[in-house]
């Protein structure tokens, strides 16, 4: 028999994003953001579906958080959306959105589950993205102004809060290959995005260390960390490549190090640093939140932009096509803990995707998740005794959701969503991390 053993004190909890979960996208005084405008766009998200109305959040967070509460959880991570907050250039506080997350938190305390705020998960008002978005320098002290609001008015209830998640996926999904919002195209507007977004991140920081709150607060980075796919140098030299433009660009200079002359090489592009920027960006965090699904094999590749490319792989594969290595989440962990220093981890997303059906009993019985999960956590207890400073996970996601150019095509939830009805079923999944949650890790 496998027994998992974590601290008293290991948080555990579930996680979603503002605009894959919410829905009423017109409700509550919100304005258009940059994934109402690129799901619009034909072709962008497959069969045209958008967040409009999602898994209905907005309207159903009290049932949800219900059934977060019967399962066990012990903090929600969510996002917020800016342009609920902020709907128009005028800078008007809307105080309707404000009352939402502001209920949010209430029914979350409610039910004794932390309020884990993540400020930026994608969704940037549209208005500002008409101005340039994150590839100009004005989206800083943007950020930073709607930051504060959040502080603010919601730093009573939150618990925990993440500045931005995912900052690769900002930079390379939305400017450099176009797949996701803003679906723009070009080198030297990401590397300019990938410095405001640092930027951006601390100045938050910096900013809420003025206001006296006391919960912490940190950033979500998707890191990779891609192995060689052979033992030849050209393939280990690609392997460092990968990881300083994947990862180190956005870790390093965060930890108060320079960006990598390998990724600065690379893009061919200078980051366009000001003085004082790099000592903002280094504004010290509480923990680091780490994003992981898979890992990937790279080898030199002279025709591809950054002279890398994937390899196949011999693992199983998630329905994203992901291939499974547990291994990797031991291999990036590692590297995190001892790149910071020991600085708390939280993994704040771990997920799978599978093709989830309804039962002839009425249960989601995900058997490939539940495995796939086992692995994980074994990674996760082996390593905390191993002494890296991980104090947290997140499972993702909480619900079957809009998974941005998949559409409603790919079900990572725990809790399946019948998105014509809105119906919510507790999947095995999600009882195997009740059992896991009140301390019965064994299989």
């Amino acid at each position: 028999m496998q027994r998992l053993e974590f601290p008293e004190d290991f948080l555990w909890g579930t996680a979603t994003a503002s605009y894959q979960v919410e829905g009423a996208g017109h409700e509550g005084g919100r304005s258009e953001s940059i994934w109402d405008t690129f799901a619009r766009i034909p072709g962008n998200v497959y069969a045209g579906e958008t967040g409009e109305v999602a898994c209905d959040q907005y309207h159903r967070y009290a049932e949800d958080i219900a059934l977060m509460s019967e399962l066990g959880f012990q903090s929600y991570r969510f996002s917020i959306a800016w342009s609920r907050i902020l709907p128009e250039p005028n800078g008007k506080v809307n105080q309707e959105g404000i009352r939402y997350y502001r209920s949010l938190c209430e029914e979350l305390h409610k039910k004794d589950i932390k309020a884990c705020v993540t400020l930026y998960h994608w969704d940037m008002p549209q208005y500002l993205q008409d101005k340039g978005g994150w590839a100009d320098r004005f989206i800083v002290e943007a950020f930073t102004e709607y930051a504060k609001i959040c502080f603010n008015e919601l730093g009573d209830l939150a618990d925990q809060w993440i500045t931005i998640n995912e900052p690769f996926c900002v930079a390379y999904l939305g400017y450099l290959w176009g797949v996701h919002a803003p679906g723009i195209k070009n080198i030297n507007l990401t590397v300019k995005t990938i410095h405001h977004l640092n930027l951006g991140h601390g100045a938050v920081v910096k900013a809420y260390r003025k206001t006296g709150l006391k919960a912490p607060i940190g950033i979500t980075l998707n890191l990779s960390m891609p192995r060689p796919a052979t033992g030849n140098k050209a393939d280990k030299r690609s392997a460092l490549i990968a990881r300083a433009v994947e990862s180190e660009v956005f870790l390093y200079p965060i930890l108060g190090k320079e960006y990598p002359s390998a990724a600065v090489k690379e893009f061919g592009v200078d980051f366009p640093i000001q003085s004082g920027d790099l000592e903002t960006i280094a504004e010290p965090i509480d923990f680091i939140g780490v994003n992981y699904y898979t890992e990937t094999a790279v080898g030199q590749d002279k025709k591809a932009l950054f002279k890398y490319s994937g390899r196949p792989a011999w693992q199983d594969t998630t329905d994203m096509g992901w291939t499974i290595v547990p291994q990797g989440l031991e291999r990036l962990l590692k590297w995190v803990h001892e790149a910071s220093n020991g600085l708390p981890i939280y993994i704040t997303e771990n997920g799978y995707a599978n093709k989830d059906t309804v039962d002839t009993d009425g249960r989601v019985h995900d058997r490939e998740r539940i495995e796939y999960l086992k692995h994980h956590l074994e990674v996760c207890a082996s390593l905390i005794k191993e002494g890296v400073n991980l104090k947290g996970y997140f499972a993702w996601s909480f619900l079957d959701n809009f998974e941005w150019a998949f559409g409603y095509t790919k079900r990572f939830g725990i809790v399946y969503v019948d998105y014509e009805t809105q119906k919510r079923i507790v999947k095995d999944s999600a009882y195997f991390f009740r059992d896991i949650i009140a301390g019965y890790a064994e299989w």
